[in-house]
């Protein structure tokens, strides 16, 4: 089947203008690839093959699905086993097309997490948490967001001050942010610091990405989205106006563009989300957001490496532009009416697979499901623990999450 895909395909190879005709289709193993030169190295059997890859040349997965040109560098990794497709031209041997029947691990032994990053930078880009590659807030925001937790109470259904009331804490996300938050929930209902008054409700849902819910007007997801967590949030025996602190956790699937290309778009995403925030929400004042975790073991093109990793600095960029006063991200009343809560970074949960960040996460194999994108319970409980910890812990949080 493979085999009549690819000649399908390749029977004539087009690059820079010429024709290639099409000469080798069979199977091998990744001897060594030149990301500098753009050579791969194949062996088949006890010969081996060195062909050029091109901007042209194309990669799927078992599924047929697409690889992104910079997610097949960081695979194309020695011992991984691939089919292809080579094209033999006047000059050189080109390589038309690859698939691999399970995407291989990818070599992440360059990325710098973040806070490991620091001043220093990623493809031009400063790391560091927040500005000036620094791992804490400036002083003004914090102080900001010390202001608004201490005016975190239980409130009423129709959002007015009562000791037995509510502070509704509210996730945001996909699939992905569901299964983290709803162990959150399970191991921070039994934890006996836990403020009696914290209701904790799961809002992230299974396919419900960045680019789907920033509209909660839209057919595409965005109606359906937002109305679902109305429901929850009924069914959980509070109501909209006792949403007061959020957790986001957002990405797009199948992303295939350069840095900073889906890092600036979903970072519009994300803006675009937290705005939503105080319309539906009316005494929301916090929102802590978290990147995506390690996708080195992802085999499947649904949220790959780099994306994983860029993702963080598209959280990144949105609290910097609070922080630097955009109008529209704006958390102070201006006349009468707030952007979007007061965003900060929660817990920061890349790491470079085994290799820990500065927080001590890392991540085998064992963290995450058969696709390696989606957590196993092991990894929901490890990211899970370290949301918890970070509001135990963190100088914001602490105030109203910890039983007085």
């Amino acid at each position: 089947m493979i085999r009549c895909a690819l000649i399908a395909a390749f029977a004539v190879f087009a690059l820079d203008g010429g024709a290639y005709a099409l000469d080798v289709i069979g199977q091998g193993r990744v001897v060594r690839f030149d990301s500098k030169y753009g050579t791969l190295v194949i062996s088949s059997g006890a010969e081996a093959r060195t062909l050029r890859v091109t901007p042209e040349t194309l990669f799927t997965d078992g599924n047929s699905s697409r690889i992104a040109p910079r997610t097949a560098r960081l695979v194309l990794q020695k011992g991984a086993a691939l089919r292809y497709a080579a094209a033999k031209g006047n000059r050189d041997d080109v390589l038309a097309t690859v698939r691999f029947d399970r995407l291989p691990y990818a070599d992440t032994s360059e990325f710098r997490s973040l806070p490991n990053l620091g001043a220093q930078s990623y493809e031009g880009c400063p790391g560091g948490l927040y500005p000036g590659g620094k791992n804490e807030r400036p002083a003004a925001h914090e102080t900001a967001g010390l202001a608004l937790a201490a005016q975190v109470r239980p409130l009423n259904e129709n959002g007015e001050a009562a000791a037995n009331g509510q502070i509704v804490l509210l996730s945001i996300g996909m699939s992905n942010a569901s299964q983290v938050f709803s162990s959150f929930k399970t191991i921070a209902d039994r934890d006996p610091r836990k403020n009696p008054r914290v209701v904790v409700v799961d809002g992230a849902q299974d396919g419900m990405t960045a680019g789907r819910v920033q509209d909660p007007e839209s057919v595409q997801g965005g109606r359906e989205y937002w109305t679902t967590i109305d429901r929850r949030l009924a069914a959980a025996g509070v109501a909209p106006p006792q949403v007061q602190v959020v957790w986001i956790k957002q990405a797009d699937s199948e992303p295939d563009t350069g840095f900073p290309e889906y890092a600036l778009s979903l970072a519009v995403a994300l803006a675009r989300i937290v705005r939503v925030l105080p319309q539906r929400y009316p005494n929301v004042k916090l929102a802590y957001l978290s990147s995506r975790s390690y996708a080195g073991y992802a085999a499947t093109t649904l949220n790959p490496e780099p994306y994983a990793y860029e993702s963080g600095f598209s959280v990144k960029w949105l609290i910097e532009e609070q922080i630097r006063g955009a109008p529209d991200l704006r958390f102070d009343k201006m006349d009468g009416r707030r952007g979007a809560p007061w965003l900060s970074w929660g817990p920061y949960l890349w790491a470079n697979g085994r290799s820990a960040n500065a927080s001590g996460i890392s991540y085998d194999p064992a963290d995450f499901g058969p696709d390696g994108t989606h957590p196993s319970p092991l990894g929901r409980r490890k990211q899970a623990n370290a949301l918890l910890l970070f509001l135990k812990t963190d100088s914001t949080a602490r105030t109203w999450f910890i039983g007085r």
